[in-house]
């Protein structure tokens, strides 16, 4: 106030002497302390001064100049002199909220400065995302004291940001010269993915581009998930090669989902397994009456109790321990439960394993998906829908050759059961049980696959042993084939074989390389891929369909229908019995004999049993 009259005044002391300043200062030192006590202007934090802050400030200076404006038509009244002349007051108004704010600025300024540039030894990052989780991220790390991340920049592939700034720094492209110039000029050592779903093309390029600028790639959580709780580092993870394989995020009709699974008993055998226990995790979601989760595994079944326990408390809940071959046991499963879904993803699935244990496979695979149909259809389940692969199609080896086997019982017996239906009426008095095939490829992460044991040999030091150079196979995360196959379930109407879209197939020498720049070290000199050669009845190459075989579109894009041969039930099954019947006194060459009988297609490669097919034993 004092500045302001020497301003009104030219600083001329004389005329300044002249106003009662004892009582102006009294006045002003009363006015301001009751407004901040008021507004509370004293609460903020300098450092993170924000909007709010600033509101509050300006109406304090605002209320204070009316306050003194109104004294001094009091004090003119009564005294008929001037206390505080309007132009001092228009002047205080002015400088009051002109240093309130800047002192407070440039302290808030002073903090940002040090925070990003204070620390010399700060590792330079560019974040992919110049949108809301980007802006987002890069405030929590600059806020982020004890942090040693100091970001330069924005990284987006939208053309209509790039060159743009956003909170003062650059938006760049994501070119590999770009990416070059940032490493070069800049320093950038740290790329942080703040994008929730990037297209998997986009983040295998920048990925494949920095690896070879040795940029260093991580990404952060989803925001979401952090931003009630403090920043830290563990926010960011490492890129993993889950992520660079994962695909678009996927679409299903969960109105028709939900509809055929709310407030119905449901099985999923095979629930403590990969598939079976996501099938379990989607399932829960949609509020069944009761969910039975039977497998023979004790430890993994429990924990997925508990997991599931606190997922959705709420949902009754059943752990059954059974094994599927058991027909004693499951057929009291059903006299108790009376599922009306069943999902039958219970298997043995390892190739090398089940090539040793023909008739093992046969009796699990085979046997005991014959005995949960048959089951099925006499509790009047309305649907059942088995998990079957890709390796079904032209066989090379035993579990591809069972789970052909298994396939053709489904498909046969539900036209059986339905010319039942049709000629005399309900099998058993209830509606046909309607039977679905679902076959798909390599799930991502699924117990043994091969990017579990890439991890462990890594850890190792390596080497990473490939069976074959050339070696491909199609990839799918585990929730969305657990999705497609809940879809496919609630879209079929019974002998279907639907096949998924699996995207392009992937070579597994070229994903271990990846796996191990990405791990910061150098294939062929810090960690050597050896070739092992295929494993008794292992394909160089997966498919989808045999050589008979197309597809029918269906609403879904990535769900197709398969045209596959029918078979005549009486036929097969008899068959089949003979089949079961050789595998449950374990007879080996016997068993594979009736396998290729069954499946004319399964041909042995790198096997035991490729004599069998020099013989050109036929049905």
């Amino acid at each position: 106030m004092s500045l302001s009259f020497l301003l009104r005044l030219n600083f001329n002391l004389e005329d300044f002497g002249r106003y009662p300043m004892q009582d102006i200062v009294l006045v002003v030192v009363s006015v301001n302390l009751l407004l901040s006590l008021l507004f509370r202007t004293y609460t903020g934090i300098v450092r993170y001064t924000s909007m709010a802050d600033i509101g509050r400030i300006s109406c304090v200076s605002l209320v204070s100049a009316v306050i003194y404006y109104y004294i001094n038509v009091a004090a003119f009244t009564y005294t008929a002199e001037n206390m505080i002349p309007l132009s001092v007051i228009t002047i205080n108004f002015f400088i009051n909220t002109f240093f309130l704010l800047s002192y407070r600025l440039f302290v808030k300024w002073a903090f940002h400065y040090y925070s990003r540039y204070g620390i010399i030894n700060k590792t330079k990052a560019v974040i992919y995302n110049a949108g809301h989780s980007g802006l987002m991220v890069r405030k929590a790390i600059s806020e982020d004291q004890t942090g040693n991340i100091r970001i330069t920049g924005f990284l987006d592939d939208k053309l209509t940001r790039a060159g743009k700034r956003l909170d003062g720094l650059p938006i760049f492209g994501t070119s590999r010269s770009t990416l070059e110039r940032l490493m070069r000029q800049e320093k950038v050592k740290l790329l942080i993915v703040a994008e929730e779903a990037p297209d998997a093309q986009v983040l295998n390029d920048l990925v494949d581009n920095c690896i070879a600028l040795n940029i260093k790639v991580q990404k952060v959580l989803p925001v979401n998930k952090w931003i009630n709780a403090e920043w830290s580092p563990a926010k960011l993870q490492d890129i993993r090669i889950e992520d660079l394989l994962d695909r678009s995020v996927i679409s299903i009709n969960n109105e028709q989902v939900s509809r055929e699974a709310k407030g119905k008993a449901i099985l999923v055998t095979g629930a403590a397994g990969s598939i079976g226990s996501e099938l379990v995790r989607q399932l829960v979601k949609l509020e069944p009456a009761v969910l039975v989760m039977c497998d023979k595994a004790e430890s993994p079944l429990h924990e997925l109790e508990l997991e599931i326990g606190e997922l959705a408390p709420g949902i009754p809940v059943v752990p059954y321990i059974a094994n599927i071959c058991d027909r004693v046991r499951m057929q009291q499963l059903f006299e108790v439960y009376e599922p009306s879904m069943v999902y039958h993803a219970a298997a043995y699935k390892h190739v090398p394993m089940m090539e040793k244990n023909p008739s093992v496979a046969v009796l699990n695979n085979v046997m005991g998906t014959k005995m949960l149909a048959e089951l099925a259809v006499e509790f009047g389940a309305e649907k059942f829908v088995m998990v079957s692969t890709d390796k079904a199609v032209n066989p090379t080896n035993i579990m591809g050759a069972s789970k052909r086997i298994a396939e053709i019982f489904i498909q046969s017996y539900n036209n059986h059961v339905n010319r039942q239906y049709k000629k005399s009426g309900p099998v058993y008095g209830m509606p046909p049980t309607r039977f679905i095939t679902t076959r798909f490829g390599n799930v991502l992460g699924s117990n043994g696959s091969v990017i579990p044991r890439f991890k462990q040999q890594l850890e190792k030091g390596g080497p990473l042993t490939v069976t074959h150079p050339e070696i491909t196979r199609y990839f799918m995360t585990i929730p969305e084939a657990c999705q497609l196959v809940l879809e496919a379930g609630a879209m079929g109407q019974g002998g279907e074989i639907f096949v998924f879209d699996m995207g392009q197939p992937v070579k597994i020498a070229d994903l271990a390389n990846k796996m191990i720049r990405m791990s910061g070290r150098e294939p062929g000199k810090d960690v050597q891929v050896v070739f092992t050669g295929l494993r008794p009845g292992e394909k160089l190459y997966e498919e989808l369909l045999n050589n008979a075989e197309n597809t029918l579109s269906t609403y879904h894009e990535k769900i197709m229908i398969a045209r596959v041969r029918e078979y005549d039930f009486v036929e097969m099954n008899e068959h089949i019995e003979k089949l079961i019947a050789s595998a449950q006194k374990h007879y080996i060459t016997p068993t594979v004999v009736l396998m290729k009988q069954l499946v004319p297609e399964f041909i042995s490669k790198n096997s035991a049993y490729e004599q069998l097919d020099k013989d050109k034993i036929k049905l």
